[in-house]
């Protein structure tokens, strides 16, 4: 089955409310889940797993497909530094040097992707 769509106008919402600070935990769900999302159709794929826990995980990027197992491509970060990424609240190498972003594999590094479009 799959995942409902969150619609832009909640999604933005729900962003706003995380970057201006103060943000529910709800919010902050709302965000990551709309952003990853965003990342998804951005770079289409599945050679990369992106993992936002407890909030969701997508496969993006193009590349060699996984289909069993753990992927050879995992990018874990938490919830607010995955949102400081996608909306240009910090960058790639600041978070990945702060030990905030956890990346295995050849594809794993998002810092061309981020931030996102949203």
């Amino acid at each position: 089955m799959a995942r409902a769509r969150i619609d832009e106008a909640t999604g933005r919402v729900a962003v706003r409310a995380v970057v201006d600070g103060g943000a529910q935990r709800d919010d902050l769900a709302t965000a990551v889940r709309y952003l990853l999302q965003v990342l998804a159709e951005a770079s289409p794929g599945r050679s990369v797993e992106v993992r936002v826990p407890p909030f969701g995980a997508v496969q993006a990027v193009e590349g060699p497909r996984h289909t069993r197992g753990t992927p050879p491509n995992v990018v874990e970060i938490d919830a607010e530094t995955f949102v400081a990424l996608a909306t240009g609240g910090t960058t790639w190498g600041e978070a990945a040097s702060a030990g905030r972003v956890h990346a295995s594999g050849a594809r794993s590094d998002l810092s061309a992707l981020m931030p996102l479009d949203y």
